[in-house]
Parts: structure tokens; sequence; C-alpha cells
């Protein structure tokens, strides 16, 4: 069975956990860092080994972790390529998540990492399988009758649990209509990702809109 490791923070992350629970089999193991965290730590390492996270959420194939954190990031990324792990996901962009070094650390220990701004632009990819077979960019398959939208099957969706949600509430739209309403309602959702500028929220409505349309462009195909 698949272990997907989460570490938490805060409020990060919880969904995630949630959504594992609802739409997937993976076997789920947690830990948590507080939600206030110094900006800067001169020793990490120590500073981590103080927060006595739980050491059973390294005996995973994969791990997100939302610490959030330039500081902590790369001691978790440490941490899980000692321990063996296959992929780290790493939520939040690369200005929480020091790249270079994250490189060095992959390569130390030939541990995948995958830092990403927006939670559900992860794309399939053997090296993060199978939970990016599950969660990540949006892939639906849809059924019309009569000019509206019958069902929605989600393939793959938000780990944020944003993707089901939209599928719910598509149903009885109109097929023309049926895009941009999608896009509307993952912005509805209280998505994690950032509001009020370019990116983050407005570039996973602008994924689900797309994934949207590449299903109903499917389904006239057939």
């Amino acid at each position: 069975m698949t272990i997907i490791g989460v570490i938490t923070r805060g409020k990060y992350g919880n969904r995630l956990i949630d959504t594992l629970h609802q739409h997937s089999d993976f076997s789920v193991k947690t830990a948590s860092l507080p939600a206030r965290l110094p900006d800067f730590l001169d020793e990490p390492e120590e500073f981590v080994k103080k927060l006595d996270i739980n050491p059973d959420v390294f005996n995973a194939d994969t791990i997100i972790t939302y610490s959030l954190h330039p500081d902590i990031t790369p001691v978790i990324a440490r941490l899980a390529g000692q321990a063996g792990v296959s992929s780290l996901i790493v939520p939040g962009g690369s200005s929480r998540a020091p790249l270079v070094e994250l490189d060095r650390i992959s390569s130390e220990y030939g541990i995948y990492i995958e830092v990403d701004e927006v939670c559900c632009t992860l794309a399939e990819k053997e090296e993060t399988a199978p939970y990016s077979s599950v969660f990540g960019l949006p892939e639906f398959e849809v059924s019309t009758k009569s000019g509206y939208i019958s069902d929605v099957r989600v393939r793959k969706g938000a780990p944020c649990g944003s993707t089901w949600k939209m599928a719910e509430k598509l149903i009885s739209t109109k097929v023309e209509d049926a895009p941009a309403k999608a896009g509307l309602l993952i912005q509805q959702y209280p998505c994690r990702a950032v509001r009020g500028q370019l990116g983050g929220i407005h570039d996973s409505a602008e994924l689900h809109k797309k994934a949207m349309e590449r299903a109903l462009i499917t389904l006239s195909e057939k």
C-alpha cells in the first residue's frame, strides 16, 4: 500500500489529509509543526530537533510538507532523504523553499523534490506516482444531457478538495457555461492559494477552466 506523509503547519495541510482519506486508498501518516515560527533560524537542525516531529511520518513513499519556511524545509528534506523517502512535495513556492539547497539534497540522497506555487499544478509523473495520479493538475470526465452537464467524474483533483466540491456544483449547468463556472467555483471555495495578486487562486481557477474545456472536447470527439 502506498504511504503518504503529510507535515502540517497550523491550518495548512489539514485539508490535504481530509482529501486523502476521502478520495484515495493511500495510507496517511502525519506530523505537525507550530503555526508560528521565527522568521530566521541560525541553527535550523537544532530547532527542528526540539520540535520533536513524529518520526513515523518519514516512513512514507511520498511526503508533502507544509513547513512553508526556507530554513526548516531543507531540514525536512534531509530527514526525508535519510529515511529513504522517494519524493518530497513542497507547496508554497520558491520564496519559502531554497531551490539550490533542495537540489543539493536531492542529488545527495536520490530523493525527488518538487516545489509548487499552487498544489493543483502538479502533473502526473513517475517520480511522484501514485500520489500525482490522483492529486494535482485537474482532470475530468463529463456527461451531458440535453445541453446540460449531467455528471462530472473527477479523475484527478486539487489536494485541497476543491475540485470535488466544484464537480458537485456543476451539475445542471449549461454546457457552454461549464468551463467559466468551473473556474468561478474554484475561487469561491475557500482555497489556501494566494489571493489579491497575480497567480495563486487565479491560476487554480484557470487550470480548472482549461480542464473542463478539455473534458468537453474529449466528450464531443467520442
